[in-house]
């Protein structure tokens, strides 16, 4: 072994496989349809598992599958141990994890603790009386003396975060639809309820949970009202669609509590060896949460917020931001990083015009394999799918129903993959599909980019290896250089390993070179960057000799 192959080798603890991780997210309604209702399911995403392993991704992160209503696709849970007949069954469930792990994926679930549906049992018992099992298992309050909810808590969703119940008599919390109960998840027999539902799906065979809305899961019992948002300044100016948007969110979430659950899901989890928990956080003070979440080695292994999911722009100032926010400091988290997902608009889209798609999507992945932490990448990014613009007759998402047309929605992002071009339905149905394809998706379809060794699909595959094969990139340091915008430098670091990553994010071509040039030498490039040449959207990763 020379001394070139010691320093890129990447030696890592068994149980800490999950660090600096590829995970690819899997959208299951919109991934793959086995039997032809229009809709995908387990069957169709196990069959088509030998595609994904073939990115060379570490694990599959799959959004919820559970019996559900169907109000919110899925993040309404009405049984949190079961599969909804629209996906499968318990069998194929254990199938496609069956499958995954002889092709060396690990599973990734998500858990939804913040809320469930009022279709589930749980909620059922509670709202029948205030004096029951259950009855203290939700968030209920009663009326203000003239009939008004408890206090001014606003949905995400739109509206007040309370609905009134007759048979109970009372006011019941929802942070989301008026169909999603709040937990009260201060109380310990709902926390060992949920902790029961994830020790189900452990002793499935699952490898990790991706927490959902997790700083949601917790209220302040005071109920005390939440103050105004500050309007200086709010969204960059945007126009706010929402009453939600309109408070400081300090009472109806981020109890401090929260930690100490999350001690008990960690204590879980252990038992299990080498599990991994990721937390989803959103919110004004996203980052401050997620350290607190993930601090030490007794909480959670990692989290994300919507630092990308969010960004209108793609700008040196943001990476640097997010870099420096999560310092290579004893005690501070791992973070993980997401671009797009089923919840937000796709990224390219978002930060780059019609013409420089495909630009702007091969240097975000050259970037997003740059970044320290675990990524997620989302179904379709590796095609370099843009958002679809769903018109109003089709949409299905509640949220972009209730604020048409003031926001876009999360249907534009979960539109089925396009596997084959010629093909009825893009081979993901045999069906009418639940959503619309884009008009420029079959072109990007993946038996088109299978034949084409330059498409964007084989440079994601050669870029997950080429990351994989880095120790720096993998679990190194990450320290921004300070150049001027639109340039951005990230210098990554691992014993000899001494990496530069650079991008230009500008409509401009920029010439930079570090000191001493010659010492250095190109690994990787996008956008045709070369000897220290960056045209508009394009990057490259630099190794010293």
């Amino acid at each position: 072994m020379n001394d070139s192959t010691i320093k890129n080798t990447v030696i890592k603890a068994p149980d800490e496989w999950w660090k600096g991780a590829a995970i690819y997210q899997i959208y299951p309604r919109s991934f793959a349809d086995s039997n032809g209702d229009g809709v995908g399911d387990l069957p169709g995403i196990t069959d088509r598992l030998e595609y994904v392993a073939a990115l060379g991704v570490d694990a599959i992160w799959l959004s919820p599958f559970f019996t559900s209503p169907m109000k919110d696709f899925g993040y309404d849970v009405a049984d949190y141990c079961n599969v909804d007949p629209l996906f499968g069954t318990l069998n194929d469930f254990d199938a496609l994890i069956k499958r995954a792990h002889i092709l060396g994926l690990r599973v990734t679930i998500d858990q939804v603790y913040s809320h469930t549906s009022d279709q589930h049992i749980w909620f059922m018992e509670s709202r029948a009386s205030q004096k029951n099992d259950k009855s203290d298992w939700y968030v209920w309050a009663n009326a203000k003396a003239d009939g008004c909810p408890p206090n001014n808590w606003q949905s995400v969703f739109g509206g007040p975060a309370w609905t009134w119940d007759a048979r109970r008599q009372q006011y019941y919390m929802h942070n989301f639809l008026g169909s999603q109960p709040q937990l009260n998840v201060h109380n310990r027999d709902v926390q060992d309820a949920l902790l029961g539902s994830a020790r189900f799906w452990l002793e499935r065979g699952v490898d990790g949970f991706r927490l959902d809305a997790l700083n949601f899961s917790m209220h302040h019992p005071s109920l005390l009202d939440n103050p105004p948002a500050d309007t200086i300044g709010h969204n960059s100016g945007a126009l706010r669609s929402r009453p939600f948007d309109f408070q400081k969110h300090i009472y109806n979430q981020s109890h401090p509590d929260i930690p100490l659950f999350l001690e008990r899901i960690r204590s879980l989890t252990l038992e299990y060896g080498c599990c991994f928990t990721v937390a989803e956080v959103g919110g004004a003070d996203a980052t401050a949460e997620m350290q607190n979440f993930t601090m030490g080695t007794n909480r959670l292994n990692s989290a994300y917020g919507f630092d990308y999911l969010h960004a209108h722009k793609l700008t040196a100032s943001l990476v640097r931001k997010t870099i420096e926010d999560w310092p290579n400091a004893v005690g501070t988290g791992w973070p993980s990083w997401a671009f797009s997902n089923h919840d937000a608009p796709r990224a390219i889209s978002r930060w780059a015009s019609p013409e420089n798609l495909d630009a702007c999507a091969r240097l975000c992945m050259l970037l997003l394999i740059s970044l320290r932490g675990n990524i997620f990448i989302y179904q379709g990014e590796e095609l370099g799918l843009s958002q679809v613009d769903i018109g109003f007759n089709d949409l299905r998402d509640p949220e972009a129903i209730a604020n048409w047309p003031l926001t876009h929605g999360r249907d534009g992002a979960r539109t089925p993959m396009p596997w084959k071009k010629n093909c009825s339905g893009h081979a993901f149905t045999d069906g009418k599909p639940w959503l619309p394809f884009g008009s420029d998706h079959a072109a990007l379809a993946v038996d088109q980019q299978e034949l084409d060794a330059v498409s964007m699909l084989n440079l994601t595959r050669q870029l997950i290896a080429f990351r994989k094969k880095h120790i720096a990139l993998v679990c190194g340091s990450a320290t921004v250089i300070n150049t001027p915008e639109p340039l951005l430098v990230i210098e990554r670091k691992h014993g000899q390993q001494h990496l530069l990553c650079i991008f230009n994010f500008g409509d401009t071509e920029i010439t930079w070179q570090p000191e001493n040039p010659d010492a250095w030498h190109i690994l990787k490039s996008v956008g045709n960057a070369s000897h220290w040449m960056l045209p508009t959207f394009s990057g490259m990763i630099v190794e010293r000799l």
